[in-house]
């Protein structure tokens, strides 16, 4: 299984953006999404994750701002994120389970991973 995320760019504070990772291998329909963020110098951490059903969870510091979501017939998922601030920026990672899982905000959940796209918020 590979994962492809796009998306990325130079935004400034309040814009949106939305980033997207397709898979390409194998279907990834009945397996948990996720996404996770790596701001310079510091560790990698989670900002949202999605189950095969559609539950989702989210980090405190992007909650009621971004949006993760799925296209399983594209084989693809998103995440949309809006109301940008400078502290989002990171390089932007998604992650696939490579069996049928809860929308898990562990890392270690995740066996497929994409090769990241980074995002800037400009102040």
């Amino acid at each position: 299984v590979q994962l492809q995320a796009f998306g990325g760019g130079l935004v400034q504070a309040g814009d949106s953006l939305r980033l997207s990772c397709a898979a390409s291998g194998r279907a990834l329909r009945s397996n948990a999404a996720g996404w996770f963020r790596q701001a310079p110098g510091k560790e990698r951490e989670f900002v949202a994750s999605i189950s095969w059903i559609g539950e989702t969870n989210y980090a405190d510091s992007v909650k009621d701002r971004f949006t993760i979501s799925r296209d399983n017939a594209k084989n693809t998922m998103y995440l949309q994120m809006n109301s940008l601030k400078p502290e989002d920026t990171a390089v932007y990672y998604c992650a696939a389970s490579d069996m049928t899982l809860f929308a898990s905000i562990r890392a270690s959940s995740y066996a497929y991973w994409g090769q990241g796209t980074l995002v800037t918020v400009s102040s």
